[in-house]
């Protein structure tokens, strides 16, 4: 999905939201924030985000995706299990359906923390690393422990910063 497709099905949700006199909310994540927000990358492949109300977005998510084609996980919460409590900024402010991005640092964690092989996460990583003017690999592991307690940081992902900079 590129960066006009991602707002076009978000202003669809809005207008389903709208048809029903429902209010809703999503906080994107991932490579839909690296697309949409920072113009990082021209597509992602799907739309990683925490929502509420649950049921009623799912269904206007279902709905959605049968107009459009998509694939019914288009904009899917498996993101929910990764996610602590954060800051956020409203990125749309629509009548029936307000989107949140996190901030830079906590999208930084996110990513650093999972940095899967065979993905966009390096890259990802990366280019958030330039735009918050981070020079050392210690800035990062002082970022991902704000969030994240040190026990659950992997030694493979420290190797991954390390290399980052030694680069």
């Amino acid at each position: 999905m590129t960066q006009p497709e991602i707002k076009d099905y978000l202003e669809q949700l809005n207008e389903i939201l709208k048809s029903i006199d429902i209010k809703g909310e999503i906080c994107l994540y991932g490579g839909a924030v690296m697309c949409l927000v920072y113009n990082a990358r021209p597509s992602t492949k799907d739309v990683d985000a925490i929502f509420e109300p649950v049921p009623k977005l799912r269904a206007a998510i279902e709905k959605v995706a049968h107009a459009n084609n998509l694939d019914e996980d288009w904009l899917n919460d498996s993101v929910k299990g990764f996610v602590v409590n954060h800051n956020q900024q409203i990125f749309f402010n629509w009548p029936n359906l307000k989107i949140y991005i996190p901030e830079p640092d906590y999208l930084l964690a996110m990513k650093t923390l999972a940095s899967r092989v065979d993905t966009m996460d390096k890259d990802d990583i990366q280019f958030l690393i330039n735009k918050m003017e981070i020079t050392t690999a210690e800035e990062v592991f002082n970022i991902l422990e704000k969030y994240y307690p040190k026990q659950q940081i992997k030694q493979a992902t420290q190797f991954f910063i390390e290399e980052l900079f030694a680069q």
